[in-house]
């Protein structure tokens, strides 16, 4: 029996071509785009961009200087559990800060981070707006969650958001100590 090469390689390209098309266009239009046109209908979203892994769904997202962070990830977490699901959500948010907020969150990041030490949440706005009463441009504000700490720094024209993590690291016992 002679096996012909060419009709079976034309097979296995065309086999793949329709597999891997198929699931490219399934990634795009029943995960990608439900998600992200849910993430673009949020006020304060300038632009979104989405990758979806096996366990992880990481959304990298451009803010107007003044969005409400906090309130953005429980609505991709709410509108988005569909595409989701049991999926870790990684967020990302491009840094348009200046030099200005730069500056003043280096001053903000000792009291902030003996607050996150410590678990005293509250703390974190109280230090933030002590620090925030030397200029009046400055808004900052801090929200909570069950996972993460949001703080949104902005002085009218940028913005820079910072997620801290609520569960920290935690330090392992040496073996040999």
């Amino acid at each position: 029996m002679k096996l012909r090469i060419v009709p079976i390689v034309l097979t296995v390209v065309i086999s793949a071509s329709v597999l891997f098309g198929g699931w490219f266009l399934y990634q795009q239009m029943a995960l990608q785009q439900p998600l992200a046109d849910t993430i673009s209908q949020y006020d304060g979203v300038k632009s979104s961009h989405i990758d979806i892994k096996q366990d992880t769904v990481t959304v990298k997202l451009d803010l107007e200087p003044e969005t409400n962070l906090r309130g953005l990830v429980e609505h991709i977490n709410k509108e988005g559990k569909s595409v989701i699901g049991k999926r870790e959500l990684k967020i990302e948010v491009e840094d348009h800060s200046s030099d200005q907020l730069n500056q003043w969150w280096e001053k903000a990041m000792l009291p902030v981070a003996e607050a996150m030490d410590n678990k005293q949440y509250t703390d974190i706005q109280t230090s933030l707006d002590t620090l925030a009463k030397n200029d009046p441009n400055l808004k900052a504000n801090a929200q909570i969650d069950a996972d993460n700490v949001y703080v949104s720094l902005s002085d009218g024209k940028s913005g820079k958001f910072i997620i801290l993590p609520r569960q920290p690291g935690e330090m392992e016992v040496w073996s040999h100590a």
